[in-house]
């Protein structure tokens, strides 16, 4: 049996999608000013192991944007399911609220992906500065 579900339900998820859409956006502009500053040093000096960086940047930019279309197509599908749900589209609503449920699980999914490229790039700079050690 599918528990019933009110339109206070998907409003539940609204601070937690918009918490982590700002966070997302803050490691988006992190990451912009470090591809700008990596871009800079590449130019002026070219190395191996920036290039390495640079290319690990590159994928966790596209996994960022993988992280914000699936928030905010969480965010999106919530507001429709409360429109269902406020035409009284009750199963139509749960169906709604699941597919919601799961771009919000692929969205963190993401998220935990771009962590994990993240610690790999800092231990490629942490690699490098142990052998200049």
């Amino acid at each position: 049996m599918i528990p019933e579900i009110t339109l206070t339900t998907p409003a539940l998820l609204f601070p937690a999608v918009s918490l982590l859409l700002v966070a997302y956006n803050n490691r988006f502009n992190a990451l912009s000013s470090r591809i700008r500053a990596m871009s800079a040093s590449y130019k002026a000096l070219p190395d191996m192991v920036l290039m390495a960086q640079i290319q690990s940047l590159r994928r966790r930019v596209c996994i960022i944007r993988n992280m914000q279309g699936f928030g905010v197509g969480s965010l999106f599908m919530c507001v429709l399911c409360m429109f269902a749900l406020f035409g009284g589209l009750l199963l139509l609503g749960k169906i709604i609220f699941g597919a919601s449920l799961l771009m919000m699980l692929m969205s963190l999914g993401y998220s935990l992906y771009e962590v994990s490229l993240s610690v790999h790039a800092l231990n490629l700079e942490l690699n490098e500065l142990e052998k200049q050690v």
